[in-house]
C-alpha cells in the first residue's frame, strides 16, 4: 500500500475492508511511521467524539406508546409467526433457569433471532460472512482436525488472540471437527468448526469492542447470531435453519457459564 492511498487507510480504520485487504494494511503498518501516525490521529479524534458529544436516547413515553400500539394488533398468525413462536418455546428453558446477569442478556439476545427480521450489513458482519464463505471453498478449511475439544482448545493458544469455548456436542447433532485462525476486527480470530447434518457451522470469537453489532443478522442467505461471554465477543454462522443455529449457540453459552465456575 503506498502512502497517497490515505482514503484507503481510513477505511480500514473504520472496519470497511476485507479481512485480507486488513491484513495486508497491517504488514505495512508494521514498517511506516506516517501510516502509524494518521491511524493515531483518526484513533484520538473518534475518542474525543465519542467523550464529548451527549449521547442521545429515546423518551421513556415513546416506548411506552410503541409498546401499547403493538399491544393493540390482532392480526391472525401467519404461518411465519407460528413457526417462530415453536423456536421461541423451544428456546425458553434455557433463559427461565439462567442465574447469571451476563447469560440472562445473552439468551435474550439468542430469542431475539426467533422474531428476527432482516437487518442492515455492517462491514464486520460482511467480513464474518466473507471468512465463512471461504472456509466453504477452501481445500484446508481447517487448520487443528480434532473432535476432541482437549486437543483443539490448547491449539488456540499462541494463535489466536482469544481463548474460546471449545466443546463437542455429537450427541446433540453438533459434531465438533476442529479449528482455525482468522482475521477479523484487526485481530486473530477464532474459529470453532462443527459439523449439523450437511451444514458446517463456524463460531468466531475475538476480543470483544465497544463497537455495537446486532443481535442477529442475515446475508446472502447465511443466518448470523451474535454474543458476548466475559471479554470474548461470539459470531456463529451458518446456512442451517435459524433454529439450529439458535440451539447451538445455547449450547455454547450454557458452557461459558459451566467453565466459569469451574
Amino acid at each position: 500500500m503506498s502512502h497517497p492511498e490515505a482514503l484507503h487507510l481510513q477505511a480500514y480504520f473504520d472496519g470497511e475492508v476485507d479481512a485480507i485487504a486488513a491484513a495486508d494494511i497491517e504488514r505495512h503498518l508494521e514498517e511506516c511511521v506516517d501510516c502509524r501516525v494518521l491511524i493515531d490521529d483518526l484513533e484520538q479524534t473518534r475518542t474525543a467524539l465519542r467523550q464529548n458529544l451527549p449521547y442521545l436516547r429515546a423518551p421513556a413515553e415513546l416506548r411506552s406508546r410503541v409498546t401499547r400500539a403493538l399491544d393493540r394488533e390482532s392480526t391472525p398468525q401467519t404461518s411465519k409467526q407460528r413457526i417462530w413462536n415453536r423456536l421461541r418455546s423451544r428456546a425458553r428453558p434455557f433463559w427461565v433457569g439462567a442465574i447469571s446477569g451476563g447469560v440472562a442478556a445473552a439468551a435474550v439476545a439468542m430469542l431475539a433471532f426467533v422474531t428476527w427480521v432482516p437487518t442492515l450489513s455492517s462491514p464486520l458482519i460482511d467480513d464474518v460472512v466473507s471468512a465463512h464463505v471461504r472456509s466453504l471453498m477452501s481445500a484446508h478449511p481447517i487448520d487443528v482436525v480434532s473432535t476432541d475439544r482437549h486437543t483443539v482448545k490448547p491449539w488456540f493458544a499462541g494463535h489466536t488472540d482469544v481463548s474460546p469455548v471449545v466443546a463437542d456436542f455429537d450427541a446433540r447433532g453438533y459434531k465438533l471437527i476442529g479449528g482455525r485462525v482468522d482475521y477479523l476486527n484487526h485481530q486473530r480470530a477464532a474459529v470453532v468448526v462443527y459439523q449439523h447434518g450437511t451444514h458446517v457451522i463456524n463460531v468466531f470469537s475475538w476480543a470483544a469492542s465497544q463497537r455495537t453489532l446486532p443481535e442477529v443478522a442475515t446475508v446472502d442467505g447465511y443466518h448470523l447470531i451474535f454474543w458476548k461471554a466475559g471479554d470474548i465477543q461470539y459470531c456463529a454462522v451458518s446456512d442451517t435453519a435459524p433454529g439450529e443455529l439458535l440451539q447451538l449457540g445455547r449450547l455454547l453459552q450454557e458452557r461459558a457459564v459451566t467453565e466459569g465456575r469451574e
